[in-house]
């Protein structure tokens, strides 16, 4: 697998009928190894094992209903009353980052109404701070760690 601009770590794979899996150690599964999970798996190392998250504060891969549509969302890291604080889309490496990508991610947080939308094809990272009560947003150059959602004041 490409090697992402993200902490590496060490993760545990198989291969079953030829093909590969990677322990998800947040959904406690193994899952089907693609380009998007490798990404997903990396990006939860990192709001874990590096920035502290607890693992039981985050959601992967749910439903959710966005425009009268399922949708499933990648990460989603809820505060310590259950009220979602940070959103992340993951992209496949190949696929560059662009309007549509935040758009999706968009979409999905206008149901869940997180202060903190990431976009991440693990190569680059963008993160964006919304205060909704003012329309404002503004890009962060570093990925909030467990100390800085805890202050999010939702």
């Amino acid at each position: 697998m490409i090697k992402l601009n993200l902490p590496s770590y060490e993760f545990n794979a198989k291969i079953q009928n030829e093909k590969r899996y990677v322990w998800d150690f947040v959904r406690k599964k193994h899952v089907r190894l693609t380009n998007e999970e490798w990404v997903r798996q990396h990006f939860l190392n990192l709001l874990v094992n590096v920035n502290g998250i607890p693992a039981s504060l985050i959601g992967v891969e749910k439903k959710i209903i966005a425009n009268n549509m399922d949708k499933r969302f990648d990460i989603l890291v809820f505060n310590s009353t259950a009220k979602p604080v940070m959103i992340i889309e993951c992209k496949a490496p190949e696929i560059k980052i662009s309007q549509d990508t935040f758009m999706q991610a968009s979409n999905y947080n206008t149901v869940l109404k997180a202060p903190i939308l990431i976009v991440t094809n693990g190569l680059e990272h963008f993160c964006a701070h919304i205060n909704f009560e003012q329309e404002k947003i503004e890009f962060l150059d570093f990925i909030p760690d467990y100390q800085y959602v805890k202050k999010l004041n939702i």
